[in-house]
């Protein structure tokens, strides 16, 4: 069924303790959208400026990703991001953020784009996602993500968010700022009734937890030995979760628990090189090869 994600398109420059790279393709939106390409067609809304290299658009359009809701402004300049990781590749820094674009959007979905069944708000200003959630007609299922500054900065928006969204996407940390309790378990159940139905809080590399009102339950991450740039391995996560969720056309329990699965070995191949390198270079085949991999790692 098709994919409808809404979110950040960046050009990105990364610094790790390896190497840098200056101007790659980025932004949420576009990690989600190429992992959930694996499994679904995905439409993709998102804003950029004049800036934006139209080979990156055609790039995406190879995959299963419909950019007709990518909208150029003229004059502008597309959203860009700096950031350094710290020696153990778990920290960053922000070094420089420029919106541009992003700042002053103002979401206009195409019609086909309204009427998609699953809908991903990806990570972006609480106001702005409930703008863009307004315009979908009868979605099955809504999910979306967030961040420590909208937590800290737009919480009464947030809030209303929570409300209308079946499932959340966010980070341990974040998880701890929302609800000022370092225990995750508790901290998910208490975002869990602040509205979704479902929230899945990412730990990087040690996983991910689920909770709903039924069950909770921690995935591990796939055990990567080379870690190249974390950038962009949570939207992935969400796109492969999304993705599989859309191909399947349901979210009972033992989907999402696969879809789960789904997500974490998408971001364990993200994580393997710089924007969508090592994403470019597999195929379906090698995510079921490491599903079986990973199976059989959590098999006793």
């Amino acid at each position: 069924m098709p994919l409808l994600v809404v979110g950040s398109v960046a050009l990105d420059s990364v610094h790790t303790p390896h190497d840098t790279r200056e101007d790659v393709l980025g932004g949420s939106a576009v990690f989600f959208s190429y992992a959930a390409s694996f499994f679904s067609s995905v439409r993709l809304s998102g804003v950029v400026g004049e800036d934006w290299p139209p080979e990156h658009t055609r790039f995406l359009q190879s995959r299963r990703i419909d950019t007709s809701g990518l909208h150029v402004v003229p004059g502008g300049k597309t959203f860009r991001w700096r950031g350094k990781y710290l020696p153990n590749m778990n920290d960053r820094e922000t070094l420089e953020v420029h919106l541009n674009v992003l700042g002053d959007v103002d979401p206009v979905l195409p019609d086909d784009f309204k009427r998609c069944p699953y809908v991903f708000l990806a990570n972006g200003a609480p106001q702005s996602q409930l703008k863009s959630l307004d315009q979908v007609i009868g979605p099955r299922l809504v999910v979306a993500d967030t961040m420590d500054l909208w937590i800290r900065e737009a919480h009464e928006d947030l809030m209303k968010l929570f409300r209308r969204v079946d499932g959340l996407v966010m980070n341990d940390s974040e998880a701890k700022l929302l609800t000022g309790d370092e225990n995750l378990v508790r901290a998910g159940q208490r975002i869990r009734e602040m509205g979704p139905k479902f929230v899945v809080i990412k730990k990087g590399e040690h996983g991910a937890m689920f909770f709903s009102q039924y069950e909770t339950y921690v995935l591990p991450a796939f055990p990567t030995e080379q870690v190249v740039d974390p950038t962009g391995a949570g939207d992935s996560f969400a796109g492969g979760m999304m993705g599989y969720l859309a191909e399947r056309g349901d979210f009972e329990p033992q989907s999402l628990k696969k879809a789960m699965a789904y997500g974490i070995l998408v971001a364990s191949f993200t994580v393997e090189d710089f924007s969508l390198e090592r994403l470019k270079g597999i195929t379906r085949e090698d995510l079921e090869f490491r599903l079986q991999q990973y199976q059989r790692m959590l098999s006793f």
